[in-house]
């Protein structure tokens, strides 16, 4: 029987340029470009030195690794698991699924801002997105109506995921950038610093701090490493895909900035706020103001479709190394559609917890960055993690097969992983210490949250490890043995 591209083990392969609009659309979103737009032409230096140091490592060691492993489950678990032992495995899944918990309201409040700036009137828009009692509220209506619908299964998912990812990222990030362009080219008014130049002064630490926030735009490059074995000739075609959509990634992420910030001065921009006030600047500049509202509710849209893939996602990893024994049985619940309900609604439990914290910051503003810092912290460790494992299993299974590997030897693994963990390594310190840009609040708080929050998220899977039981593993998960439990 001749193959018709549906037989198993001969499936229908992506092309390259397939595989790299994949990665475009899993990494970028429009909502940290303020956060850059302050540093002026100096941002372009920061967007590149971390597609350097963290974006192509990221993927090219992700890629091994998922090629490495394609046959079994358990994702980051699985390969930290086999280098450092289940304990540290563990560490690394449970930092993947609750860094993504901690993102929600931030994401979520660029949301509720979007929200905001759905009616006509500039003035009022901008006071309606800087209430916290709204935003509080949009948050949780946003995050729970997400949450229902991945109740209902992979499909629903998939299909507002698509055309989401296309209506409120794809599309925005296009027309921002033309907007841009089309502006200064028309002889408009360059509020962009340009005297800054394109390097930064490295001296001040308080102004790499919001930099550092550059690594979480990249971050989940290394679900994409699922895909490597899905392209003929991965060895070639894969790092490619992996360069040319990154290039695009790094493009649209300065193009974009500085579309921001050649219409708003730094000393008005807002992380919030300023992405809608670009907008709608540029389009009271072209007289289509009416246009306003429109692009608000493709951004929000965006929202949604970002964080019903992020709530089926990392959700699922955990509950199946779950179900091989790792977390208590009313963690391995689900509901008729198959979908983990117990972990989805504690997960929504936190998210709501989290989100109350409205109420002790002192803005909005300073709400959303303290959450992205703790954000980063804990995906940097997660990535420090896989960085270190993918050189150790280089010699502790030197002689499992690699699909995908990097180099005939091992000096290309060891120039990426070095330079990986380095890179990740770095933004981790700077993450602690407070923006000079930001107000947000006492540097008390900001140092307690951060520290307090980074010790309790990395302990408590170490808890929960240390009390399982065997009566914790569900009879029928499939879950193969790592490979020393093998012999």
């Amino acid at each position: 029987m001749k193959n018709d591209n549906k037989t198993p083990g001969k499936a229908f392969k992506l092309s390259v340029a397939t595989l790299a609009i994949m990665n475009i659309t899993a990494v970028v979103s429009l909502r940290g470009l303020p956060a850059e737009a302050v540093y002026g032409p100096s941002s372009a230096f920061y967007y590149l030195f971390a597609a350097i140091v963290f974006l192509i490592p990221t993927a090219m060691v992700a890629a091994e690794l998922a090629a490495m492993f394609s046959d079994k489950q358990g994702g980051v678990f699985r390969w930290v698991g086999e280098a450092f032992g289940p304990r540290t495995g563990f560490l690394a899944i449970w930092l993947q699924w609750i860094e993504s918990t901690i993102w929600y309201p931030t994401v979520l409040t660029f949301g509720a801002v979007s929200f905001a700036y759905i009616g006509m009137n500039g003035a009022s828009d901008a006071a309606l997105a800087s209430n916290k009692i709204f935003t509080l509220v949009t948050v949780l209506a946003i995050y729970w109506i997400a949450t229902f619908i991945a109740m209902k299964g992979l499909g629903w998912v998939g299909k507002i995921s698509k055309w989401g990812g296309l209506i409120g990222t794809i599309i925005p990030a296009g027309l921002l950038i033309v907007l841009g362009i089309i502006y200064i080219a028309s002889g408009g008014h360059n509020y962009m610093d340009m005297s800054q130049g394109f390097f930064p002064d490295l001296t001040k630490f308080d102004n790499l701090v919001l930099a550092s926030s550059i690594f979480l735009f990249y971050a989940g490059m290394e679900m994409m490493g699922v895909h490597v074995m899905d392209v003929n000739n991965p060895s070639r075609n894969y790092p490619k895909a992996i360069i040319i959509g990154s290039l695009a990634t790094v493009a649209i992420f300065v193009l974009g900035t500085f579309a921001l910030g050649f219409i708003i001065p730094a000393k008005d921009i807002n992380l919030t706020q300023s992405l809608l006030i670009g907008f709608d600047n540029y389009f009271r500049h072209f007289h289509v103001a009416w246009a306003g509202p429109l692009i608000a509710v493709a951004l929000m849209f965006g929202v949604l479709a970002s964080v019903l893939t992020w709530v089926a996602g990392p959700s699922k990893g955990i509950f199946t190394v779950g179900k091989a024994g790792y977390l208590p049985p009313f963690f391995q619940k689900t509901n008729s559609n198959g979908v983990q309900r117990n972990i989805l609604l504690v997960q929504g439990g936190i998210v709501t917890l989290l989100s109350l914290l409205f109420v002790v910051m002192p803005s909005v503003q300073s709400f959303y960055q303290i959450l992205s810092q703790l954000t980063i912290l804990l995906y940097l460790i997660m990535y420090m993690l896989m960085f270190a494992a993918a050189i150790v299993l280089r010699y502790k299974m030197k002689d499992t097969p690699r699909p995908f590997r990097l180099g005939k030897g091992n000096a290309l693994m060891w120039i990426l992983g070095v330079v990986g963990f380095a890179g990740s390594l770095l933004a981790f310190i700077l993450s602690f210490i407070p923006p000079g840009q930001i107000s947000t609040g006492s540097n008390a708080v900001w140092y307690s949250v951060l520290i307090v929050g980074c010790i309790v998220m990395v302990v408590i899977p170490f808890i929960i490890y240390a009390l399982r039981k065997p009566s914790w593993r569900d009879p029928s998960a499939e879950f193969a043995p790592f490979h020393w439990e093998k012999k």
